[in-house]
């Protein structure tokens, strides 16, 4: 039996030249080509789907989520992140949600083959810029962020370049009582009791460039 296979892509060209590669193998067949992630899910359901090849950034569902929810409802199901995109953040993501594999879309088509296959096997392949990603997230530990808002962040480099509430009120085109607000709600997720330990927090964290 071939190895059944779907890919999961927004952009049709990419979609129709992983499918010309895939009539190229005999032990490779394409199940179903589809461009969002509720496609993919839907297919999932009704079609039998060994390895999914899943891009990462898609509009409304996007391949991480699309990912977990596969692995959730079919375990059995092998999904290689294929994307153009290396950040640390989308490798960690979808390899946390279940994918097996992580490989740019420029890896040859044999390289291809060769995951699709072990990822089957249930074996995992890592693109080489993936692997120096999960290195460097291992030995460098990234710095917390609080969970500011992008609002409250803006607010943050405010308050360290000295400016009062008036002032990034004027600034951010906002009602001071909306800064105030905002300054409070930074104070909280920070852990501190002033401006001035704020901002002395947000420079030793790199929060804000001092």
């Amino acid at each position: 039996m071939p190895i059944r296979v779907m890919i999961v892509d927004d952009h049709a060209v990419v979609r129709s030249g992983l499918a010309t590669f895939l009539m190229v193998h005999d032990d490779l067949e394409l199940v179903a080509d589809v461009g969002s992630g509720r496609e993919a899910l839907r297919v999932c359901q009704e079609r039998e789907v060994d390895v999914v090849l899943m891009d990462l950034v898609m509009p409304e569902m996007d391949g991480a989520s699309t990912t977990q929810a596969i692995k959730e409802a079919f375990p059995h199901i092998q999904v290689i992140a294929l994307t153009s995109f290396r950040e640390e953040d989308l490798v960690q993501g979808v390899l946390k949600a279940g994918a097996i594999s992580y490989l740019l879309k420029n890896v040859s088509a044999d390289k291809l083959a060769e995951a699709i296959r072990a990822a089957y096997l249930g074996r995992g392949t890592l693109a080489p810029e993936a692997t120096e990603v999960l290195i460097h997230a291992a030995t460098n530990p990234g710095r917390p962020d609080y969970d500011l808002t992008p609002r409250e962040k803006d607010v943050l480099a405010l308050m360290s370049q000295g400016l009062s509430n008036p002032q990034i009120a004027e600034k951010l085109v906002v009602s001071q009582s909306t800064v105030k607000f905002h300054v409070s709600s930074v104070l909280s997720k920070l852990g501190v009791n002033s401006r001035t330990e704020a901002v002395a927090l947000a420079i030793q964290q790199k929060l804000v460039s001092g």
